[in-house]
């Protein structure tokens, strides 16, 4: 297939996304003086905005990319899980997995002043998901996951994706065809077996795969690493300003194929919800019917895309297919 027509048959692909959802507040302001109470700056608030975090945030790029997005995921009672879900509607993504949970919806605010942040301070309850909370979630999982063309799990480690959530979402996966994509965190590596994508950041990598990435070589082995311990069919390592790797097993054989995926990004601004994109981007890419080589240099665009803004940016299918023709893909 060629770039464009996948791209184009992005529309309508549904992907389920499993995970934290966060609501990202901003407080915008001018400092002009300086505490008597203690040595910090005094923010005088002038604008308050709300956007998507965590695996809202990737459910948002798939709808940007033209895709149906899911998110299964908690909030709590409270004025944020409210705003939470406002957001989300405005998205058109379908929260028929949304579970209200005792817990508070997690909030990051930062304090923005002149264009630099001040302070961040975070909201959540970072416990295991249990109890009618988790019986509730394995329950709408077992028919929505093999409703969808692909899955992405989410994991931001606030208590939503544990070994028991990544179990049941493999189980209920149709053998051979869904696509399931792990975006990780550190210390829950364990957890993502036999899944078929994991995209973890080089730190992320180094630290899952016990290996210091220094250069090439020891890249080259942190991803087959990966690979080996986890019995995955494929893992992303995305590099910042140096690209990303693809690795790969190969059908039939016992080698793990690896590929570089230079940047193509122009100008690097902000790398907030890069990751998001990237795991977004890959997996409509693959459900289009993207090889996943080809899903790699699509997300790779769309990446591109994002860090050239301030903020968690979006791509769109025009814009996509603008930077793919730019670079002669």
């Amino acid at each position: 297939m060629k770039y464009s027509e996948i791209i184009r048959a992005f529309s309508g692909k549904k992907i389920l996304v499993v995970g934290d959802l966060i609501l990202d507040r901003y407080l915008f302001g001018m400092v002009t003086r300086i505490s008597p109470e203690a040595p910090v700056p005094i923010v005088d608030v002038v604008s308050e905005s709300f956007l998507l975090g965590g695996s809202a945030n990737v459910a948002n790029n798939v709808i940007s990319l033209g895709g149906r997005a899911t998110v299964a995921g908690v909030i709590g009672k409270g004025t944020a899980g409210k705003v939470l879900q406002n957001l989300l509607a405005e998205k058109a993504v379908d929260t028929s997995g949304v579970i209200e949970d005792r817990r508070p919806t997690t909030v990051k605010t930062r304090v923005i002043a002149h264009n630099q942040q001040v302070v961040r301070f975070d909201k959540e309850d970072r416990r295991k998901l249990d109890g009618k909370s988790l019986t509730g979630m394995l329950s709408y999982l077992k028919e929505a996951v093999a409703a969808h063309d692909a899955v992405v799990i989410s994991d931001y480690s606030k208590g939503v994706i544990t070994a028991t959530v990544v179990e049941h979402i493999m189980k209920f996966a149709r053998p051979h065809t869904t696509f399931v994509a792990v975006d990780p965190k550190v210390g829950h590596f364990h957890f993502y077996k036999n899944v078929s994508l994991v995209t973890p950041n080089l730190m992320e990598a180094s630290q899952g795969a016990g290996v210091e990435i220094r250069d090439e070589r020891s890249l080259i082995k942190a991803g087959k690493s990966l690979i080996l311990r986890l019995s995955c069919k494929s893992v992303l390592i995305t590099r910042s300003e140096d690209g990303m790797s693809l690795f790969k097993k190969v059908p039939g054989k016992r080698t793990i194929a690896v590929e570089h995926f230079p940047t193509v990004a122009k100008k690097v601004y902000d790398v907030t919800g890069a990751g998001d994109t990237v795991i977004a981007t890959f997996s409509l890419a693959v459900a289009a019917g993207a090889s996943l080589e080809q899903a790699a240099v699509i997300a790779n665009h769309a990446a591109g895309i994002v860090v050239g803004e301030v903020g968690t940016a979006t791509a769109s299918p025009e814009r996509l297919l603008a930077a793919l023709a730019a670079t002669g893909a």
